[in-house]
């Protein structure tokens, strides 16, 4: 394949208005999902989680603890709700990649999430302790391409410093081993680890990613461009 070029920045970082509202909104899309569909209008929990590898929505339901959400209008995916330690959950199996997942959140927002969690597994960059274990993510790596659509261009992502403080404090309370740390986002299921990439991964460098994933960069982003209800 031949690659032309013209110069100058790439397509995906030219002609960014980031300020002005999107043409595509989530509500829209909704809308016309139910019209379609002969659903009428109907709110997500307040909580919701993204299971991308899809494990705790088969577990829950095989134990009948999740039931179907009849009113959840997206196309593409199934959202579930279920009742933990008193507080109702909504949680959205297999939304994998990037834009995906933050199709997938805006519209949890759109619907009525107020807090939105990501559970997934990941592949690990640096020996941190015998697994399994827990990685909280302060910040990811921006290499991939979603998140350039919602903030300007930066090497990470940055996690919300308080809402990851009380994630700590409960899981540490709850005597679950966690590491904090960054991980790398890229688009790739077989990345190319160029020289640069191998220096960030490198024991030397001051905060190494310890993990790679394919949505932790862009999450963060969406949801900080997107009004929580």
């Amino acid at each position: 394949m031949k690659l032309a070029s013209t110069g100058g920045a790439p397509p995906l970082l030219q002609g960014k208005a980031y300020a002005e509202p999107s043409v595509f909104q989530p509500e829209n899309l909704l809308r016309e999902a139910r019209r379609q569909k002969g659903l009428a209008a109907g709110a997500v929990p307040r909580v919701c989680v993204l299971d991308p590898d899809g494990d705790m929505v088969r577990q829950l339901r095989a134990a009948g603890r999740a039931h179907k959400d009849a009113a959840w209008a997206c196309y593409h995916t199934e959202l579930y709700r279920l009742s933990e330690a008193g507080i109702e959950l909504g949680i959205v199996g297999c939304a994998v990649g990037a834009p995906f997942a933050v199709l997938i959140a805006e519209q949890l927002f759109a619907s009525g999430c107020g807090l939105l969690i990501s559970m997934t597994s990941a592949g690990r960059l640096a020996e941190q302790r015998p697994p399994p274990y827990f990685i909280l993510i302060d910040r990811a790596l921006r290499d991939e391409g979603t998140s350039y659509h919602y903030l300007p261009p930066s090497d990470y992502s940055e996690a919300d410093a308080q809402l990851a403080q009380l994630a700590r404090e409960a899981l540490t309370a709850a005597g679950i081993a966690v590491q904090v740390g960054a991980t790398w986002t890229t688009d790739a299921d077989t990345p190319t680890v160029t020289a640069p990439v191998r220096c960030l991964m490198a024991p030397r460098s001051a905060a190494p990613p310890l993990a790679v994933s394919t949505a932790c960069a862009s999450l963060p982003v969406a949801a900080m461009s997107t009004p929580t209800v």
